[in-house]
């Protein structure tokens, strides 16, 4: 695991737990957590863990697959079979695609194969810390002068009609979705492309250079930046 470089998504502070026995990628996961403005607190082994998700208020779980007493998946399906629903991100060095299958099958919503960079890491906990603030159902993304209307699937920027093709436009509302945070390739390929592996190709790229070229290129102000070693950010302001 390596720290790339410190960033901070969003404006939700988050309550989270990490379920590690590694002490040191606990420690160190929580500290970093908490530089970034978030609580976290550390359990050493599943059977505690299982007990403070139980107990507690958390927005978000970061469990490790393999823990001592009671292995990570065992911990999500007890907590799901009692009706928490608490988004869990699974962290493992198993990354074969029957693995991650398992573990989303399991009840993880969402899977990170070790080694990791933690700015990944903290994209991933912001991305599923969303999804536990309770809202209503968006019907429409703005960012700046760019507005997405998921019921039209109509895209304006300036009042101007942009036409996109079909994965243009998942791809654009995905990354409006989680507007002002970085999205990086690997959480691309899995929610819009459906790939849980990377096929080596540059199929990411393309399209966010077809995307740009729609959406900035007659424009003043870019919306849509990439962040070097990280992946892609929409937002209306500098990165």
């Amino acid at each position: 695991m390596r720290e790339d470089f410190e960033i901070s998504i969003g404006s939700n502070l988050m309550r989270v737990l990490v379920i590690e026995d590694d002490r040191e990628t606990a420690q160190f996961l929580q500290k970093s957590l908490k530089e970034n403005g978030h609580t976290a607190d550390l359990a050493g082994d599943g059977e505690a863990g299982l007990g403070l998700a139980i107990e507690g208020n958390y927005d978000v779980l970061i469990v490790d697959r393999m823990l001592p007493r009671l292995d990570g998946l065992s911990v999500i399906k007890t907590l799901r079979s009692e009706g928490n629903r608490t988004p869990v991100l699974i962290l493992s060095a198993l990354g074969e695609v029957d693995d991650r299958v398992k573990g989303l099958r399991a009840g993880g919503d969402d899977y990170l194969t070790k080694p990791y960079a933690y700015s990944e890491l903290l994209a991933r906990v912001e991305a599923l810390g969303r999804r536990s603030v309770p809202e209503e159902q968006q019907t429409k993304y703005v960012v700046g002068d760019l507005v997405l209307d998921r019921l039209s699937h109509r895209v304006t920027r300036g009042g101007e009609h942009i036409l996109l093709q079909p994965r243009e436009y998942r791809l654009l509302e995905y990354l409006m979705q989680h507007a002002g945070q970085v999205v990086t390739r690997t959480m691309l390929l899995e929610h819009v492309w459906d790939y849980h592996f990377d096929p080596q190709t540059n199929v990411i790229d393309v399209h966010v250079s077809r995307l740009r070229s729609k959406i900035d290129k007659n424009f003043e102000k870019p919306l849509l930046h990439t962040v070097r070693g990280a992946g892609y950010t929409i937002r209306d302001g500098p990165v």
